[in-house]
Formats: C-alpha cells, sequence, structure tokens
C-alpha cells in the first residue's frame, strides 16, 4: 500500500542529473581556458577525498577522438585532487574532458569542462563525453537503498519493541522479524552487485562483469556493505536461538542493532566533511532512534490487529517513542547544521529544500503520535477503570437468605450504566489508536522516502563551498551591432562574440549580416576597445579575415570593468560608419 507511490517518487527523482556530494572546487586549466602552449597535465580538486575510477578522464580532441591519456591518479599530497597526464603534443583547437569520480561518502559525481590551445574551434564537433548516468541502474539502486533503510527499521524497531514492551502475544512479530531480515539481506545483496555499474554510470548489466564486482569488492563502500551481510548472519544465528529460548533481544541484539547503524554512517554523509567521529555518532544515533520509532510503531499497530495488546505494553512504547523522538531532534539539529552551514542554503539549495520536506512530514509525524498518546492514555485509563471494577465485583459478598443481588438477577440499579458498557468504550479507544498509529506509520514511510533521496544531494554547505573556492565561469559575450552606412544595400549588423568575457587572454569572432539576414563580405571591419574610467584605450583588437568571419584569439583585456566596443564596418571603397557599445569584462 505505501511503496507503491514512494517507488514512483524514487524512479522519477532517479531520471534527473546526478548530484552527489564531493563537488568541484576548480580545474587546472580552468574551464573555458584559452593556452598559448599545451598542459601537460589535467589537475582536478575537490571539496572532499575522492576515489578514482579506471575511466576517470576522457579527453576529446577538436575533432571529437578521444586522446591516449596516463593513469587517473590523486596527487601526491592530497586525496581530493585527481589528475592525469595528456600527450606531449597536442594540436590546436578546443578540447573536452569529461570526468567521473566516487566521493568520499560514497556517491559518483561526473562533468565535463572545456579548453583551448592556441586557438579556439569555431564550431564543436559532436562528441560522445561517455556516460554520466544510466536512469535504470540509478533507479534500481535508490530503490535497494530505500528499502534497505525500510527493512533496518523494521528489525530493529520490531526487535526493540518486543524487548521493551513485553507483549503477550510476542510470536505474532515473529513473522515482522523474518520479514525485515530478508529483505535488509535481499537490498544489501542488489546494493553490493549494482555498486559498479552504479559508480560507472553503465547499465544494470554491466553488474555481471567480473572486474565490476572485484572493484567493487576492494573498495570502501563494497566493504562497508560486506560488513552489513556479516553482522545480518550473526544477527540471524541470535534471532534464532532467542526465538527458541523465548527470552528478548538483550544486549547481544543490541550491540548487533548498532553495528548496522555504523555500516550506513560510514557509507553516508557523516563520513566525509567536518567533525567526522561526531557525525558518524550523530548519524548512527538518529538510524537507530528512527528504526526504533518507525519500526516500533509497525510492530504496535500489527499487534493492535492481530494479536491482543495490554494498555500496559502501549504505555511502555509511547515512553520509548518519546526518548526515540528526543534523539531524532538532537542528532537532527546537528545534522542539517553540518549539512547546510547557512541559513541561506535552507531555501537556496535542493539540499535545503529536502530538508524543509522532511521536517513538514515530521512535524506530520509528530502531530499523528501526539494523537496516539492520547488514546494510549484513555486506553489505559478504561484498562485501569474495568480492573477496578471486576475487583470491586470481585470483593462483593452473596447475600445470605435474602434476594439476590441485582448483578446476579440481571438487573440494575436504576441510572446505572449496562455491564458491557465498558468493553465497548475499550474497543472505541483501541480502533481509535490503531487509526492514529496507522496514520504513523504511513508518514514514517514517506520521512524514509524523503531522508533516501536527502542522502544522495549534495549538503548545502558542500556547494557554498565549492562556489566560494571555484573561479567564477562567465559566458561568452555576445553583442550585436546595427549599422547604416547610408546607401543602398548598406545596412546590417555585426555579430561580435567575446569569449569567455573576463580579464586576461580573449578570442573575438565577428559575423557581419547584411540587410537580408545572411552572412556579408565587407572590405574591412575594425574593432577597438577603450576603459574611459582608466584612461585605457583605444586597444586594437587587430581583427583578420578567417573566411567567413573576423576574429583574433589572442586578445587581452587587462582590466575589469565596462570597456567602450567601437565598430568601425566599411562596405566600399568610399562608405564606411563607427558604432560604440558597452561591454562588461569581469
Amino acid at each position: 500500500m505505501l511503496l507503491g507511490p514512494l517507488l514512483v517518487l524514487l524512479l522519477l527523482g532517479g531520471t534527473s542529473p546526478a548530484s552527489a556530494h564531493a563537488a568541484l572546487r576548480s580545474t587546472d586549466p580552468e574551464d573555458g581556458s584559452l593556452l598559448k602552449s599545451a598542459p601537460r597535465h589535467l589537475t582536478l580538486s575537490f571539496t572532499e577525498s575522492v576515489g578514482l575510477l579506471e575511466d576517470s578522464f576522457r579527453v576529446l580532441d577538436p575533432d571529437g577522438r578521444r586522446l591516449r591519456t596516463g593513469e587517473p591518479e590523486h596527487s601526491p599530497d592530497s586525496s581530493d585532487t585527481a589528475r592525469v597526464t595528456l600527450p606531449a603534443k597536442l594540436a590546436q583547437g578546443t578540447y573536452t574532458v569529461a570526468w567521473r569520480v566516487v566521493s568520499a561518502d560514497s556517491h559518483p559525481v561526473s562533468g565535463a569542462f572545456t579548453f583551448s590551445v592556441g586557438k579556439r574551434s569555431l564550431a564543436l564537433a559532436p562528441v560522445d563525453t561517455g556516460p554520466t548516468e544510466d536512469p535504470a541502474t540509478k533507479s534500481l539502486y535508490n530503490i535497494a537503498r530505500y528499502l534497505a533503510y525500510l527493512a533496518a527499521a523494521l528489525l530493529i524497531g520490531t526487535a526493540t519493541f518486543m524487548a521493551v514492551c513485553r507483549p503477550p502475544d510476542a510470536p505474532v512479530l515473529a513473522g515482522l522479524l523474518r520479514t525485515g531480515w530478508w529483505t535488509l539481506l535481499a537490498a544489501t545483496l542488489a546494493l553490493l552487485v549494482l555498486r559498479g555499474p552504479y559508480e560507472a554510470g553503465e547499465a544494470p548489466l554491466g553488474a555481471l562483469s567480473a572486474d565490476s564486482l572485484t572493484r567493487t569488492l576492494t573498495s570502501r563502500p563494497g566493504v562497508v556493505l560486506l560488513a552489513r551481510l556479516v553482522l545480518l548472519l550473526v544477527a540471524a544465528v541470535h534471532l534464532v536461538r532467542q526465538s527458541r529460548r523465548r527470552r528478548p533481544y538483550g544486549w547481544t541484539g543490541a550491540a548487533l542493532a548498532v553495528g548496522l547503524a555504523v555500516t550506513w554512517a560510514a557509507g553516508e554523509h557523516a563520513s566525509a566533511g567536518i567533525q567526522v567521529p561526531a557525525a558518524m555518532t550523530s548519524s548512527a544515533l538518529h538510524l537507530l532512534a528512527t528504526a526504533v520509532w518507525l519500526g516500533g510503531l509497525t510492530a504496535l499497530l500489527v499487534t493492535l490487529y492481530r494479536a491482543h495488546l495490554t494498555p500496559a505494553a502501549v504505555t511502555r512504547f509511547s515512553r520509548l517513542a518519546f526518548a526515540s523522538v528526543t534523539v531524532l531532534v538532537v542528532t537532527g539539529v546537528y545534522q542539517s547544521w553540518r549539512g547546510l552551514g547557512s541559513w541561506g542554503a535552507l531555501t537556496g539549495t535542493t539540499y535545503g529544500r529536502l530538508l524543509i520536506l522532511k521536517l513538514a512530514a515530521v512535524g506530520l509525524l509528530l502531530g499523528a503520535a501526539a494523537v496516539s498518546r492520547r488514546w494510549t492514555a484513555r486506553l489505559a485509563t478504561a484498562d485501569a477503570e474495568e480492573e477496578a471494577e471486576t475487583v470491586v465485583r470481585e470483593k462483593v459478598p452473596e447475600a445470605v437468605g435474602g434476594p439476590p443481588l441485582p448483578e446476579a438477577s440481571g438487573d440494575r440499579p436504576e441510572g446505572s450504566a449496562p455491564v458491557d458498557d465498558e468493553p465497548a468504550r475499550h474497543l472505541t479507544h483501541r480502533r481509535a489508536l490503531r487509526r492514529s498509529v496507522l496514520a504513523e506509520v504511513a508518514v514514517g514511510a514517506a520521512v524514509l522516502a524523503v531522508t533516501t533521496i536527502l542522502t544522495s544531494t549534495l549538503p548545502g554547505r558542500a556547494q557554498a563551498e565549492a562556489a566560494a573556492q571555484s573561479p567564477a565561469v562567465v559566458g561568452a559575450s555576445v553583442t550585436d551591432v546595427p549599422f547604416d552606412v547610408g546607401t543602398a544595400g548598406g545596412r546590417g549588423k555585426v555579430q561580435i562574440t567575446l569569449d569567455p568575457g573576463r580579464v586576461g587572454d580573449n578570442s573575438i569572432e565577428a559575423l557581419v549580416f547584411g540587410p537580408d539576414g545572411g552572412v556579408s563580405v565587407v572590405p574591412e571591419l575594425r574593432i577597438s576597445f577603450t576603459l574611459p574610467a582608466k584612461d585605457i584605450g583605444p586597444l586594437d583588437a587587430e581583427l583578420t579575415d578567417k573566411g567567413g568571419y573576423w576574429g583574433n584569439s589572442f586578445l587581452n583585456l587587462p582590466i575589469a570593468g565596462k570597456w567602450e566596443m567601437k565598430v568601425t564596418v566599411r562596405t566600399s571603397e568610399v562608405d564606411q560608419v563607427s558604432e560604440t557599445r558597452t561591454v562588461v569584462v569581469r
């Protein structure tokens, strides 16, 4: 009932571009840069440590052909920097670099940038930058991650409910334990198999490759998943022994639950960034509190529907849930601060907006929990009153030699309540509690779905750090300059592209269009730049006819500011006109 819409949500989320947790800080060469000589290495710096793949770099020449490069490697002094050696000789033109690495918290991140040597290519040929994300693999991987969260909550929460609340009909919950264990086992195996193609951006069939599985088993995420499998096998032995002895799942079970929670902390946001030990502790406690609350709610709901449950057991769980909520609030506040970094990131980043959605869902969950606590109190009060009434009836002596008591004859004193009113009220409270607990379980499943998506989203702090430390990438500046020399057919416009439009070397290209909108050939085109605020210029762009357009790959604009660009178009021996426009150089 709950899995359908949530799996749809994950499938829809799986079609978006990849988002991960190691943000690109800088590249050398810079994106869009024009170099006078070819570089020997490509270097990428990230906000956290990254793992490298065999295909981490794909470098394509101006014709779209892939270059032979060296093996990807880390810089000698830093694991958050990746580099690759380029061929000794590179032809002039624009090169495309597609890269893919794995962040320290196990999520792949990819991107692409360009740089030019000697001159920029006029038009880049269509190039294949390699895999980014395979929608099927990502969707299956996210579904497995969600099912793993759900199963862990069911397994840990049910075991805790049985140990703490001590329901009288515990065998009813044995099926929940088995379902949680088998689901978590299947989800973990799926994550282990899909890990290779998920990192490489390949289709699910890529999991059949022996190299893919070998790479996974030797990586940190693979080791974490293997550790989870071992803990599950130990947990299975423990559950079987405890069920035979009919004993609560004590300290050994608690240790296994903590171990399972640590496998999530070691493979998600908490394992990278600032304050890693504190973050991993907080993450493990957060997961345990979530499991105890939501998994316990499921156990409570099943027991309410399928077995007898004393109000005392419900009251004990209510106290346990309150303690879990307290832990969730404390750890949630810390993790939100660690992930966001600033108030602006709360509304200005995807991570922050997802966090708001999660907080709203948690608010609904707390509201449903408050209703459940109210019905729990009423159920306990009704049970206490019923028990007291039973005790009073047992102590009433039988009349000797007199008429039978009204209760014995089935009669009631005038104005007294029917004997069956108490069980009826008890049943009403139980039904109301079932409905409120069912609402809690439904909202809790939605909270887990949002949490799954949140753990695969770039934290606001990392996004802000990358934006602050990386140079601003300025797109090409395109300016249209209309002209009219005053003669027949002497009208048109000049389209001028200044790339990248910032301080330093720029390339400039100019196309002249006639009155019919087609490209026009003119005898001469001159462009100069002046910066009045600094009394610099005019600087001649030194355009040359490139055969269809005018250009120069080495126009140096030394200072940022508002430059006046003077365009002079000569259409004949005697006809010419000059126009001036302002361009911003950053």
